[in-house]
Order: structure tokens, then C-alpha cells, then sequence
């Protein structure tokens, strides 16, 4: 079983999109998911197909210990399970402050059910807040997309220093599984050039898998549904199968 943390402090580099479409290809290779919403806008939620006025108890409830894993899982038309967020979540924040060992709360509930999975997936807040800890602190590794811009490396930089700081004091066995390029446009010069300074300062840190521009996926999400349950033959479909494959391959060559 491996806990995936889907993370960038920086918005806008197809975080979500990566989860919901990691879990739903993963499950479509015969894998038991759990895709965990831990960013109040919950899109992650809506973009897996399920409304926020039906998702409830949430992830909320289960960082609190007001409920169970089993209690707060919902299955999806697409293979997966989900813990759902709403705005309820923005609360969490403030809330987990005064709790006792507040940022273990998630790995804790996670430790009750865990074994029905084979992969746990978390979307994190593109913030480094409480909930953000959260779930690096429950995870194995994290998975980071981005983009190839100029600012994605700086951003870059700053990340990996989080997870220096997690490493030493919360969560000694975290590491990077993997930097998955997004959003890529392969006639930019600047695009290709980030690229190459990636994977020279990452080396087989940075996934072959790269995520193209791609329509579909933009449109998947306002339909409720991950790309391969919308259009299976879009390139956003098939590099997200590409990427499921190439995750398996690593965890069990």
C-alpha cells in the first residue's frame, strides 16, 4: 500500500487534475484507490463526480475524529473511492490548531482503514497550511506536478525545502516519488529548456510520462467525470494511463 501526497505551494499546475485522473487510470489497471480531497475547494470532489451538497460527512469530520475512514468514504462511478471536502474544510484550519498532535490527524485515521487500498492519493491545498502537513505527514512520498515555466522553478525550490523541514521533524521516511511535467507545450522553447533543467537536477526523479495541453482534459472536469471515463482517446487520457503505468512499474517492477 503507498500514500501518495499530490502537492505544489503554487496553484494553477493540474494538481487536481493529476488526482482525480491518477485514481481513475489506476483503478482502470485493477488497483484499490483512495482518492483523499484535502483542499476546501473541494474540486477534486466535483471533478470525481460527486456534488458537495452530498458530500457529507466529509474529510472534515474525519480530521476532527468526528468520524471514521469507512464512514467518510464514498465509492465513484469510476472505479475509485473518495473522501469528500466542501468550504467546511477552510475551518479545519483553525480548529486543528488547539487539537493534540495536530499534525498527525490524518495519518492516525488512516491507520484504521488503510489496508482495503492500494494506493492512497491525497490532493493537498495549494498552500502550505495545517491541512497541507497533514498530508505530507501521512504520506510515503509526494508526487509534484508543474509546470515548465521559469517561475515553476523557483516555486520548485521552496517545496523542496518543505519537505526538508518534514522530513526533519515530522515524517522521516517522506521522500519525492516523483515531478510529472503538465500542461506541456512541446513548441516552446522555454518549455523544453525547463524541462532539460529538470531533469538534470532530478534525473529519474522526473516521470517519461508528460501531460500535454490537451482540451478534454480542461473539459472533464465540468462534466464530473475523469478524461478517460470522458474521452478515453484524448492525449489527456492517454498520458494519464501512460503515467498509471509507469507508477506501477516503479513501485513493483
Amino acid at each position: 500500500m503507498k500514500v501518495l501526497a499530490i502537492t505544489n505551494q503554487k496553484g494553477g499546475v493540474g494538481k487536481t487534475t493529476t488526482a482525480v485522473n491518477l485514481a481513475a487510470s489506476l483503478a482502470a489497471e485493477g488497483r484499490r484507490v483512495l482518492l483523499i480531497d484535502l483542499d476546501p475547494q473541494g474540486n477534486a470532489t466535483t471533478g470525481a463526480g460527486v456534488t458537495k451538497q452530498e458530500a457529507l460527512p466529509t474529510v472534515y469530520q474525519l480530521l476532527l475524529g468526528a468520524a471514521k475512514l469507512a464512514e467518510v468514504s464514498l465509492r465513484t462511478e469510476f472505479g475509485f473511492a473518495i473522501i469528500p471536502a466542501n468550504r467546511e474544510l477552510a475551518g479545519a484550519e483553525v480548529e486543528l490548531i488547539g487539537l493534540k498532535e495536530r499534525e498527525y490527524r490524518l495519518k492516525n485515521a488512516l491507520l484504521a482503514g488503510h489496508a482495503s487500498y492500494d494506493f492512497i492519493l491525497i490532493d493537498c491545498p495549494p498552500a502550505l497550511n495545517m491541512l497541507t502537513v497533514n498530508g505530507l505527514v501521512a504520506a510515503d512520498s509526494v508526487l509534484i506536478p508543474m509546470q515548465c515555466e521559469y517561475y515553476a522553478l523557483e516555486g520548485l525550490s521552496d517545496l523542496v525545502e518543505t519537505l526538508r523541514k518534514v522530513r526533519a521533524h515530522l515524517n522521516s521516511r517522506l521522500e519525492i516519488e516523483g515531478l510529472l511535467r503538465t500542461m506541456y507545450n512541446a513548441q516552446s522553447t522555454l518549455t523544453q529548456q525547463v524541462s532539460s533543467e529538470l531533469e538534470r537536477h532530478f534525473g529519474n526523479k522526473v516521470y517519461r510520462t508528460i501531460v500535454p495541453r490537451n482540451v478534454r482534459l480542461a473539459e472533464a472536469p465540468s462534466y464530473g467525470k475523469p478524461v478517460i471515463a470522458f474521452d478515453k482517446n484524448s492525449k489527456g487520457a492517454q498520458a494519464y494511463t501512460a503515467l498509471a503505468r509507469e507508477i506501477l512499474e516503479r513501485v513493483a517492477p
